[in-house]
């Protein structure tokens, strides 16, 4: 076991349900937001989209942002925010005043995912250069400093210091942003390849001057039985994201994995 994945005990897991803002109207996917903080999840969750990335491509679909202001309305005690937001569509002096103003509707509950994006067709529809993988990185990297300090700037400041969360798994440049700048790090990383992937970040945090232990490690439960999720728990990993989509949205799956969180949690 890593010494990031030995230090993650002291922390509880946590359930996270990615809403994603497609193939249903719009309230319809506020209730199940309600639903999921009903049902004891620690987050809800969308994606920074313009159009769905499953089903109908040309199906019903909603701007992030603005639906999680709804969502902040709508609930009381839920964690919320993109998953991820994509740095490229908007300034990032904006971002911050978003990301500030969701978190005083919603109380002080706002997380700010965030990553350089990458769905192609976003970027040609709206107008948005697409650049490179590297390049959109690089922006993220000149960009998170830029949110940070307008937080330190606006009037009112946020209620709370916002946890930035930061998806991606690349190790040159992504993992030492999450060194450099995250409290949550998401990932796809298979369970197996998680010891690496955690070296490496701590090899960064530790060029950056922080401990790699302030940082929560997140992946993803769609698709994972409970060996696999045992394996990921394991490695480290405390904040589980369970995928979610209309037309008929899994509930019951959210639940079973809420029980499994609280047998985890004793």
């Amino acid at each position: 076991m890593s010494t990031a994945a030995f230090r993650a005990e002291d922390r509880p897991v946590r359930i996270a349900v990615q809403i994603a803002p497609q193939h249903l109207p719009l309230n319809t996917l506020r209730d199940a937001a309600v639903r999921a903080e009903e049902l004891g999840a620690d987050l809800v969750l969308n994606w920074d989209h313009f159009y769905p990335l499953s089903g109908d491509p040309d199906g019903l679909h909603y701007e992030a942002w603005t639906q999680l202001a709804q969502w902040a309305e709508a609930t009381e005690r839920i964690e919320l925010g993109p998953l991820v937001n994509c740095n490229s569509y908007r300034n990032p002096n904006l971002q911050a005043d978003m990301a500030r103003t969701i978190d005083h509707i919603s109380g002080g509950r706002f997380v700010f995912g965030t990553g350089s994006g990458w769905a192609e067709r976003d970027y040609e529809e709206y107008g948005y250069e697409f650049g490179t993988v590297g390049s959109r990185l690089d922006d993220l990297a000149r960009d998170l400093p830029i949110v940070r300090d307008r937080w330190t700037k606006l009037n009112p400041p946020p209620v709370r210091r916002i946890p930035i969360l930061i998806g991606g798994a690349g190790e040159q440049k992504t993992l030492r942003l999450v060194a450099e700048h995250a409290d949550i790090w998401h990932s796809f990383v298979a369970p197996e390849a998680l010891p690496h992937k955690l070296e490496v970040l701590q090899g960064h945090a530790e060029k950056a001057g922080r401990d790699v232990a302030e940082i929560e490690i997140g992946n993803e439960l769609r698709g994972v039985d409970d060996a696999k999720a045992a394996a990921l728990f394991d490695a480290g990993v405390r904040l589980f994201t369970l995928g979610v989509t209309g037309p008929d949205i899994d509930f019951d799956a959210v639940s079973r994995w809420i029980r499994w969180r609280d047998a985890r949690n004793g």
